[in-house]
Formats: structure tokens, C-alpha cells, sequence
């Protein structure tokens, strides 16, 4: 029995009406999100990045070559604010990690790119982050893994369509 099986337990005694198969399901999600992002924040911290900036180097990484996007599509590709991308930009450029500049089709456009430095950290970073990953879920088999991957695919879609 763990600490979520007890608090459902002890609300079975105390509130027997309440539905708390959802508690249960949301609160381990909660727990178990708090162990994940801490986990691969130790392997960010160790380039001297934030989660939020190696979203950044990573979404453009994956964007293939030049490594370039506008604000608009990264903020599209990452589901922030307008504000929180120009600090996490902001922040990477002044390690010289991306270059912001006019585009040569638009001059009012800005597009972002990686850098050689941040192309070459990201290449680095994103090994240790899978392995990160990897190492987090050795206790799961590939089916398991694949399982919880697609029952968490059905719930999120619910939110985002």
C-alpha cells in the first residue's frame, strides 16, 4: 500500500460517496510527473540549462537542417506565451547558443537558428536526455510503456482538441 492507496482508503471511510478512482489515477500522475521532471532537470543542469531552453535548442535541432524557425513556429511547436519565449530566447542567446536575425524572404520576420555551439550542445544533451528517459522507465516493459504512452495519448487528446 502506498500513500495514495492510504489517503483513498482514509476518504473510503470518511466520504464512502466520493468517486476517488480518478484521485488516485491524478494524484500518482502528479507524483510521478514531479520524480520525472526532476530527474531530467539533474541531466539539463549539467549544461548549465533550464528544461524550457533545451526545448528550445531541441525543437529547432529537430526542425532539420539550417536548424531555423520563426518565434511564431517554435511558439506553435512548444505551446508557450509570446513572453516566456523571448526570455527562454533572450537566455540562449546570451550563451550564444542561437542567433536571431531578419529573414532573407521577409525582413520584418525574425527567425531563430542554432548556433555551432548549440547545435553541438544539443547533439550532446538530447543522448543523455533519452538515456535519462530510458534509465526512467527500466521497470516498465516495451508493451507497458507503449500501453501507458497510448491511454495517456487518448486523455491528453481530450484537453487538446
Amino acid at each position: 500500500m502506498d500513500a495514495i492507496d492510504r489517503a483513498v482508503s482514509q476518504w473510503g471511510k470518511e466520504r464512502p460517496d466520493l468517486n476517488t478512482t480518478p484521485m488516485a489515477m491524478i494524484g500518482r500522475l502528479m507524483r510521478l510527473s514531479k520524480i520525472l521532471e526532476g530527474r531530467i532537470a539533474e541531466v539539463h543542469k549539467k549544461y548549465d540549462l533550464k528544461m524550457g531552453e533545451f526545448d528550445v535548442l531541441a525543437t529547432l535541432r529537430r526542425a532539420g537542417a539550417p536548424y531555423r524557425l520563426t518565434p511564431s513556429e517554435l511558439l506553435s511547436s512548444m505551446l508557450l506565451t509570446s513572453g516566456a519565449m523571448t526570455n527562454r530566447l533572450d537566455k540562449l542567446e546570451s550563451k550564444n547558443l542561437i542567433l536571431r536575425q531578419h529573414s532573407q524572404a521577409d525582413r520584418r520576420s525574425i527567425e531563430v537558428e542554432l548556433t555551432e555551439d548549440g547545435l553541438a550542445l544539443v547533439e550532446a544533451l538530447v543522448t543523455e536526455h533519452v538515456k535519462a528517459q530510458e534509465e526512467l522507465v527500466v521497470g516498465l516493459s516495451k508493451a507497458e510503456q507503449q500501453q501507458i504512452g497510448q491511454c495517456l495519448k487518448l486523455w491528453l487528446k481530450i484537453f487538446e482538441d
